[in-house]
């Protein structure tokens, strides 16, 4: 199973009222619980692969960021009054939030650049492994509320979109 895939079952999880799903494919076996109302959901992963197990290291972190995220949502809580077609791309995942490829190169995106769905916005480093993080939706990038280099939590909110 690619990392893709698990991302997006715990976001299906997160988003459902399923509090655990199990799944078995051969010699790989995984299991998704979500644990009460805090919305998040440990992964334990029975095989061992350099990208399967990010996924395991993730998640259990997830549970602290409930006490640093009421800090995070006041900016893009008083952007929204003066225009309510603004949309918050979350961090997927916790790592290292990187706005280019390398330091040498441009920023994927800057504020008043448009984006489409599929647009690499960011990187995530997560356990030395570089995750790509693309747009889903279409818009211009209103402001970046994310450092380069630094670090970032599961659901925080990385850029402000103005949806077109």
């Amino acid at each position: 199973m690619e990392y893709k895939q698990i991302q997006e079952l715990i976001k299906t999880i997160n988003k459902s009222n399923i509090s655990e799903l199990s799944i078995k494919n051969g010699d790989f076996e995984i299991t998704i619980k979500q644990e009460g109302t805090a919305g998040t959901a440990p992964v334990y992963v029975a095989q061992a692969a350099p990208a399967m197990m990010q996924a395991p290291m993730a998640a259990p972190v997830a549970a602290p960021a409930q006490s640093a995220a009421p800090a995070a949502p006041s900016a893009p809580a008083a952007a929204p009054a003066g225009n309510e077609n603004l949309h918050t791309i979350k961090s997927p995942m916790i790592g290292t939030f990187y706005r280019s490829p390398s330091p040498d190169k441009p920023s994927f995106a800057n504020v008043g650049d448009e984006i489409k769905p599929g647009m690499p916005l960011c990187i995530i480093e997560a356990m030395k492994l570089f995750n790509e993080i693309e747009s889903e939706v279409s818009g211009k990038i209103v402001k970046v509320l994310v450092d380069d280099a630094s670090p970032i939590e599961y659901d925080q909110p990385m850029f402000l979109v103005e949806m077109n």
